[in-house]
């Protein structure tokens, strides 16, 4: 194969096996990310067959590293981290040095390794995938809620402390491997200056880059041109990432995270985001890829206790203490319970660390690969965690109390009066709320069911019969009657959730007239597949709505008094 068609032919053979075991995965029900990397591992050069050009992959990681971390600045925001920052951020400080600390003595004690090493493994296994995290909060409608947003803060913290830890872990690499004298003055001397860039360089973003970067955006934007405003996005994220290691010696991912940042706080940071989506998405399925490619799994045959081992803390362990730590900071089992099922597993963040360790001569080629074998299993094994959860969050949507009697968390049971001829309400949010308006004063009696506290909490103050839990889980929904009920709304905004809602719906009563929420054509189309008498797509109803007020006008009604000049 001639030499110049290498990034072609690896471009070609990871996108294309990356959708194919990524769709595999997620038929499974397992998080894409897995069939990305299993991807990557059949064209690395540890497998029989086709081998792409590893020479490369650290390059596309690089430039994935770059859109990924330009993506968690771009969402990261102030406000959210201040509004849990009571729980969240002591749970993230007391949560980072255990397992850190729990991953070095293991590596150092059990596994022989070097203090370095030890440090970046447990660094590694310390955080968990903002991907994984956020896609099981949102297909169970969590992102909303208290408990969501707890579990969303402690992962920012943490993705922030793992930004410092990659800015540092250069600076200190020498002391670890040899490659200078660890004496504690140079050692401080070196963290010295290396918080002194990272201080001039934050101190330039907040002052002329707080500025400039917006008012660029802002030109780029007025000039209509939707490829102009992609390319000004990718400029900003790539120039600043790769001027931030020029300049003042800090990573790439440090640069691109803030240039996200800055671009959050502009009144055009929606379109920033959706003009560059498509863009990282690609980018960051190759980022799994290219660390698939790096993986040997030969790892799980030849150190199957060390895997074990590394898979034992992060399911295992994690989630013990992280339970405890979250619980005792929130008072809540309810939110305890989420945050250790969503954070117990490790993703991107452990795989640039991994990385860089092994770049950096701190982590031994086996220290990497446990890391990805951990990586792999705990992603694997997350929706079983999270099924942990769901079970027991529908024995308290349903009024089971636990054995220990937990006063924490406010236990809301199902309606004690029969419920005949009604409409089922899901979700009530802010359109829920709307349709309880619209039908109360017409004597419709409903049954509401949600996931959040408040929003039951408000039904409840309105007497409006209401459960809380998940209508995903069958049990929520027998628990509302729905083989007595005329009508049921679906009225929530995650896809995937309202579809398998609609289809429960439909086994409990064939006979039972269902409506739904919906954000897009091909939504409208997928409800109507699976059972949905009708769904309301918002825009088209508004531009409708619209459309009416304009027809109202006297000039339409055929009153000629008013005439268009």
């Amino acid at each position: 194969m001639p030499h110049h068609t290498s990034l072609i032919l690896i471009l070609t053979a990871g996108f294309v096996l990356a959708f194919v075991f990524g769709a595999l995965a997620n038929r499974l029900r397992l998080s894409p990310l897995v069939g990305y990397v299993l991807a990557g591992v059949i064209v690395g050069p540890f497998t029989p067959g086709f081998v792409g050009d590893a020479s490369l992959a650290p390059q596309l990681a690089e430039i994935g590293v770059i859109l990924l971390m330009f993506g968690v600045g771009l969402h990261f925001s102030i406000e959210d981290l201040l509004a849990v920052r009571k729980t969240a951020l002591p749970s993230a400080l007391l949560q980072i040095p255990l397992f850190t600390a729990i991953g070095w003595a293991v590596a150092v004690w059990l596994f022989g390794w070097s203090h370095g090493a030890g440090l970046v493994y447990g660094l590694a296994l310390s955080v968990a995938s903002t991907v994984v995290l956020l896609r099981a909060l949102e297909t169970r409608g969590l992102v909303d809620t208290d408990k969501g947003r707890v579990a969303i803060g402690l992962l920012i913290v943490e993705d922030l402390v793992m930004v410092l830890a990659l800015v540092l872990l250069p600076a200190i690499a020498g002391f670890f491997t040899g490659a200078q004298a660890a004496t504690p003055v140079e050692l401080a001397k070196t963290i010295g200056i290396t918080l002194l860039k990272v201080s001039a360089f934050v101190a330039l973003m907040l002052t002329v880059g707080q500025r400039l970067i917006p008012w660029i955006l802002r030109r780029t934007v007025e000039t209509g041109s939707r490829e102009l405003v992609t390319l000004c996005v990718l400029a900003i994220a790539m120039g600043v990432a790769f001027g931030s290691a020029s300049m003042f010696g800090v990573s790439f991912a440090l640069g691109a995270f803030f240039a996200g940042t800055i671009l959050n706080r502009s009144e055009f940071s929606h379109e920033a985001a959706d003009q560059t989506l498509p863009l990282r998405d690609a980018f960051a399925v190759l980022f799994f890829v290219s660390v698939g490619m790096l993986f040997d799994p030969r790892i799980l045959l030849e150190r199957p206790l060390e895997v074990f081992i590394t898979f034992l803390i992060i399911v295992g362990i994690k989630s013990f203490f992280g339970f405890h730590i979250v619980n005792r900071i929130t008072r809540s089992r309810g939110t305890g319970w989420l945050v250790s099922s969503t954070l117990s597993q490790i993703g991107e963040f452990s795989f640039i660390l991994a990385s860089l360790g092994l770049s950096l001569k701190m982590l031994p080629k086996d220290g990497h690969d446990l890391i990805l074998a951990g990586a792999i299993l705990s992603i694997i094994a997350n929706p079983f965690m999270m099924t942990i959860y769901d079970r027991w969050a529908a024995k308290q949507s349903l009024g089971v109390v636990p054995a220990d009697g937990d006063a924490s968390f406010p236990l809301l049971p199902a309606p004690s009066t029969p419920l005949e001829g009604h409409t089922l309400v899901i979700g009530f949010g802010r359109v829920g709320q709307e349709i309880a308006r619209a039908l109360a004063p017409r004597g419709v009696s409903m049954a509401i069911a949600d996931v959040e506290e408040t929003h039951i909490a408000r039904a409840r103050s309105l007497d409006l019969p209401a459960i809380l839990g998940n209508a995903v889980n069958p049990r929520v929904l027998e628990a509302m009657n729905p083989s007595s009920a005329i009508a049921a709304i679906v009225a929530l905004p995650a896809a995937l959730e309202t579809a398998e809602i609609i289809e429960t719906l439909r086994s409990l009563n064939p006979g039972l007239s269902i409506v739904a929420r919906a954000h897009s054509e091909s939504a409208l189309k997928h409800y109507l597949s699976h059972g949905a008498d009708a769904a309301v797509l918002a825009e088209r109803e508004l531009g409708q709505s619209l459309a009416e007020m304009v027809l109202a006008l006297p000039i339409y009604r055929g009153d000629r008094r008013l005439t268009p000049h």
